[in-house]
């Protein structure tokens, strides 16, 4: 009689096969095509836009420009911003996160009680230098104040053709099975916040090759970036990173997170916030499906 599968980093059939399950357990992400509809898309397009030409107000979002087109001076609007952050209390942009096809397949890695931390729409515009067009390899437990890593997971959508001309994704198969490293800034011209890690170039990595739609999951692990837009268009994706709502917070002082800690935190001071990171991830995420848990509770400690 056949034993059952054993998995480690997956929780349930609920939207994945066996098969599926399997391929995230061994490689530590998985593709779904055609998950998002181009409708809705477009749509997610339509209000970056908006808020790259300050038609509509960015709230309480974090509105990124690309450090070398901000130097020349030259780039305004769509052609400036490269990334707009914290949209899960945006009306429009909110749907992504609460997708149900979207948060189906989160289930069924990470459990029943979904929790939305953190969402980027993340644009590539045309002749930026290649240093900042680029995202160096990293993993994203880097910049998460909590655990257990098993239980946080990305969803990473393609809003056009991306392949290795606009700067696709690009991962260490495998890699979401090692230790969290040490990051810093690998290149003086680097984007604020995008920080990597050093000696892991010569790792064989696979291209993630996306169409509208398609959708990527991957483990905070995971060894990933993308690579340069190389074209005269755009090239942009939205994301979402999830975390059971059951996850706890760790103090990252004194370990290989400080920097990106102490980073943030200046951030917030500079907007006359002075809190504690821990306390910026929670005020920043939302509840999604299944029940509140310890990470959802503002008044517990931490």
């Amino acid at each position: 009689m056949a034993s059952c599968p054993v998995f480690k980093y997956t929780a349930s059939n609920r939207a994945l096969t066996n098969e599926q399950r399997q391929f995230y357990e061994d490689n530590g992400f998985i593709i779904i095509r055609g998950l998002v509809s181009p409708a809705d898309l477009d749509r997610y397009q339509q209000r970056f836009i908006d808020f790259c030409d300050g038609k509509v107000d960015k709230g309480g979002m974090t509105v990124m420009k690309d450090l070398s087109l901000l130097k020349e001076g030259k780039a305004k609007g769509e052609y400036l911003v490269n990334k707009i952050q914290e949209f899960l209390y945006d009306d429009v942009l909110f749907d992504y996160a609460k997708d149900p096809k979207i948060v189906e397949v989160v289930a069924s890695i990470i459990g029943d009680n979904v929790t939305a931390v953190h969402s980027m729409l993340i644009n590539k515009p045309p002749d930026a230098h290649e240093a900042t067009s680029k995202h160096p390899l990293h993993q994203d437990l880097h910049y998460f104040p909590f655990r257990p890593a098993d239980k946080i997971c990305a969803s990473w959508t393609a809003m056009e053709r991306i392949d290795e001309k606009n700067g696709c994704l690009f991962a260490v198969p495998g890699s979401h099975k090692l230790e969290l490293y040490a990051h810093v800034y690998p290149d003086a011209l680097t984007n604020k916040a995008y920080h990597g890690v050093i000696g892991f170039d010569d790792k064989p990595k696979v291209m993630m090759i996306m169409e509208k739609g398609d959708t990527a999951f991957f483990h905070p692990i995971l060894l990933h970036g993308s690579g340069p837009n190389l074209t005269k268009g755009f090239r942009k994706a939205i994301s979402v990173h999830y975390a059971s709502s059951d996850c706890h917070f760790i103090d990252v002082k004194g370990t290989t997170q400080q920097n990106i800690a102490d980073e943030v935190e200046a951030i917030a001071k500079k907007r006359g916030i002075s809190v504690d990171y821990r306390v910026i991830w929670k005020m920043k995420s939302r509840l999604v499906a299944g029940q509140l848990g310890k990470f959802n509770e503002m008044g517990s400690k931490i």
